[in-house]
């Protein structure tokens, strides 16, 4: 099995940003985007990619995805007026799914550019220490599953999920990282906190598993 893109099911994701079962993907110029939509089209579940506050703060869910670099990553958020909106929509209870880059910056401080973060979570994203393995991490690997969380719930111990990567999370407290994983050494690769769930890895590129993922996500109501 290779990444790629997953097959469309119909003009679902379309601009109704009032609709309850509406998903806002955010567009903070990262990337990646496309393949999250294609991903929530497969399961036609319904979607728009958005930079407009309004529509987020309206969404029934959001997902913040994202790939490139924290520093020029917060410039853009900032100069949207994203930061604002995104704690405003995590704070009124709004299930959040941050993927890869979204990731990493909800967390207080980035090693990459020295950037300061979203601060959303406790704690600061490293860079891989040199290990005799290649970096970027990029491939396949397994989740250890460290405590059960609805996003998770069909997700089998064989499971495999597609990371590129070369800085990972390192959560201030030990009771939000939600699965770990292992690559030269072992790194949080999802985290949980609330209404807020995010993956190191991309879900959207992960197959089948990675789908269930995005599934329990349509479903969720932030709640554990």
């Amino acid at each position: 099995m290779s990444p790629g893109a997953f097959p469309c099911a119909g003009a679902v994701c379309e601009l109704e940003y009032k609709r309850k079962d509406m998903i806002a993907i955010i567009d903070y110029r990262a990337g990646n985007l496309r393949s999250v939509e294609r991903a929530l089209r497969h399961l036609e579940i319904p979607c728009t990619i958005t930079s407009s506050p309004g529509e987020i703060a309206s969404a029934e869910r959001v997902i913040f995805p994202g790939v490139g670099a924290a520093g020029k990553a917060m410039e853009t958020i900032r100069g949207l007026n994203l930061d604002r909106t995104i704690r405003e929509v995590i704070g009124q209870g709004t299930p959040f799914l941050g993927i890869c880059l979204g990731t990493q910056i909800i967390f207080t401080r980035s090693e990459e550019d020295n950037a300061a973060c979203l601060g959303i979570i406790p704690g600061r994203v490293r860079r891989f220490p040199d290990m005799g393995r290649k970096i970027p991490h990029m491939g396949w690997n397994t989740l250890s599953i460290v405590r059960d969380h609805p996003l998770l719930h069909g997700i089998g111990r064989d499971a495999w999920f597609y990371f590129v990567h070369s800085y990972y999370p390192d959560p201030a407290e030990e009771g939000d990282v939600a699965t770990r994983t292992f690559y030269g050494i072992e790194f949080a690769s999802a985290i949980s906190r609330g209404n807020v769930f995010a993956t190191q890895f991309h879900p959207e590129k992960s197959g089948t598993p990675g789908l269930k993922i995005l599934e329990n996500f349509s479903r969720w109501d932030g709640r554990m």
